[in-house]
C-alpha cells in the first residue's frame, strides 16, 4: 500500500500562486504515474494534471493549461503542483494520486490504484 500526503494548500488572492506537494511513504513511487485532481463544493472530482513515471510525459487539464505545472522529484518520493495566475474557480479540495502503470493513461481516466486524503485551496478576489 501507498500512503500519499499531500501539504501546501492554503488560502490565496486571485492571481497569486501556491505550490502544493504530495508525498508518498511505505514505498517508492518512483515506476509509478501521478496525479492531480480537484473538487469543489457540490461537484464531482475533476482531473488536474498527470506525470509519468519519469516525468518524461505530461498532460493537463485544458482548464489549468499554462497556468499549473505537475512535476516530481523520485528522490524525495515527492509530486509537486505549481498552481500559478490562480482564480477563484479553482477553489476546489486537491487530492494527489498515484498509479502502478508508470504511463498516463489509468490516472487521466481517473483509475489510479491510490489516493490521497486532500489539502484545501481557496482562492479569493
Amino acid at each position: 500500500q501507498v500512503q500519499l500526503v499531500e501539504s501546501g494548500g492554503g488560502l490565496v488572492q486571485a492571481g497569486g500562486s501556491l505550490r502544493l506537494s504530495c508525498t508518498a511513504s511505505r514505498r517508492t513511487i518512483s515506476s509509478y504515474a501521478m496525479g492531480w485532481f480537484r473538487q469543489a463544493p457540490g461537484k464531482e472530482r475533476d482531473f488536474v494534471a498527470a506525470i509519468s513515471w519519469n516525468g518524461g510525459s505530461t498532460y493537463y487539464a485544458d482548464s489549468v493549461k499554462g497556468r499549473f505545472t505537475i512535476s516530481r522529484d523520485n528522490a524525495r518520493n515527492t509530486v509537486y503542483l505549481q498552481m500559478n495566475s490562480l482564480k477563484p474557480e479553482d477553489t476546489a479540495v486537491y487530492y494527489c494520486a498515484a498509479d502502478t502503470n508508470p504511463h498516463l493513461a489509468p490516472v487521466v481516466a481517473g483509475r489510479p490504484d491510490y489516493w490521497g486524503q486532500g489539502t484545501q485551496v481557496t482562492v479569493f478576489s
